[in-house]
């Protein structure tokens, strides 16, 4: 069986996707959700969905192995960054080489790095007049946005888009696409 540890901030959307995705694979387990975020929404759905989740905070991550020694603990064999805001340290990137992934909500390399996530993506798209957007999955690295692109998906931008339109288009593609390449990265 395949492990999987899901690393969320915010609303946890992308990670109750993944967890439904993979609900009736009787090879894949979401072992747990982790998230920075005390008030995190994601919690709520978790426990909706019966996955265990935990909160962590700065030092656990970014001063110990406490994170890395928890992973272990569960056998990870992926970690999945879902809307997850932190960068990841070099302990973790070391512990589990080409086994983070993360999600982009646009065609990397343009649009990321620090503080380049959610809202300001779109926005920045918006503003430069882009035709198109999309999402990068890529691999972790010790630098945001960085890693190997896995795989990218592409949408059309009307000039009647929003920064709100631009992100419900991109989200479509998340929500398609990010499970089955975990799939895909699991066999």
């Amino acid at each position: 069986m395949k492990r999987i540890v899901i690393f969320a901030s915010g609303s946890g959307s992308n990670a109750e996707n993944i967890i439904s995705f993979f609900s009736d694979n009787p090879s894949v387990n979401i072992a747990a959700v982790l998230t920075n975020k005390s008030s995190a929404k994601v919690l709520e759905r978790c426990d909706r969905l019966g996955v265990p989740a935990f909160y962590f905070n700065k030092p656990a991550f970014k001063d110990s192995n406490a994170i890395v020694d928890f992973l272990r603990g569960l056998q990870t064999d992926l970690v999945v960054l879902a809307g997850f805001l932190w960068k990841i340290p070099e302990n973790l990137i070391k512990a589990y080489p080409n086994k983070i992934v993360n999600i982009h909500p646009a065609l990397l390399p343009n649009y990321g790095g620090k503080g380049m996530y959610g809202d300001r993506v779109h926005k920045a798209v918006k503003d430069n007049n882009e035709t198109e957007t999309g999402i990068t999955i890529h691999y972790v690295n010790e630098n945001y946005d960085e890693g190997a692109t896995i795989f990218q998906a592409k949408t059309v931008i009307e000039p009647s888009d929003t920064p709100e339109t631009i992100a419900q288009k991109v989200h479509r593609l998340e929500y398609e696409h990010f499970p089955k390449v975990i799939e895909k990265l699991l066999s």
